[in-house]
């Protein structure tokens, strides 16, 4: 069956463009060119991930992504014309997954989707990788802590995934993105940080004082083999 994708942007002829495109590579997609129309549409109807503009003109994109992830990990692009770096770390720090900055190429974008969908339901090893609390589900591409799910994009479980399977192993920025460069197209290294500290939020006690995910000063991260 073909992925349903939602586009929430008032720009109606790139709407157009990027339906038409999106639909020539197999995906449905569906239109709305307000927030409101678009969150009316995501509580009637199951969508596989959001490409939601962060300019509309009867809402903030930010402010709508930000509801959005209080209930449901449904994966979300972003898009804007604006080229102020900080929408992009606000914009990940609230829980969209991608971020791409317009004008983009269609390609591009057919690219970032089918990454973000391959990482949420793509196939993935079964084995349970275990840190005493701390569960994560490769199979099912879940984390939990202390039985309770953590509340993870695709792309923050998948950056999980590559520290933990490395446990015990400095990793650096690079090192990361090159492991995810085949799921996602990450801009500068600010991106890696913007995520470790949504990770950090969702899997650590004391996100203040982590003691699973640690920053190596000049290296990277390391995540602790040892864990209560």
């Amino acid at each position: 069956m073909a992925e349903r994708i939602l586009l929430i942007d008032d720009d109606v002829s790139l709407s157009g463009m990027v339906a038409d495109y999106l639909a020539g590579s197999g995906f449905r997609v569906a239109t709305a060119a307000t927030a409101r129309e678009g969150e009316q549409r995501l509580k009637r109807e199951a969508y596989d991930l959001l490409i939601l503009d962060l300019m509309l003109p009867d809402a903030d994109g930010l402010d709508v992504c930000r509801r959005i992830r209080q209930s449901s990990d449904l994966p979300v692009l972003m898009l804007t014309a604006r080229g102020d770096a900080m929408d992009r770390v606000v914009g990940l720090e609230i829980g969209a997954d991608d971020y791409l900055p317009k004008p983009f190429e269609p390609r591009e974008l057919l690219a970032r989707v089918r990454a973000i969908l391959r990482r949420k339901s793509g196939p993935a090893p079964r084995d349970v990788l275990r840190f005493g609390r701390l569960e994560i589900e490769r199979g099912a591409r879940r984390a939990r802590l202390d039985g309770r799910d953590c509340m993870l994009t695709s792309h923050q479980f998948a950056l999980l995934e590559a520290l933990a399977g490395h446990a015990g192993r400095v990793m650096s920025r690079d090192a990361l993105m090159d492991l995810l460069k085949g799921d996602s197209a990450e801009a500068f290294d600010r991106s890696v940080d913007v995520h470790i500290s949504r990770i950090r939020a969702a899997i650590e006690d004391d996100a203040k004082k982590p003691r699973r995910i640690i920053t190596v000063r000049g290296s990277g991260y390391v995540f602790a083999k040892e864990q209560s």
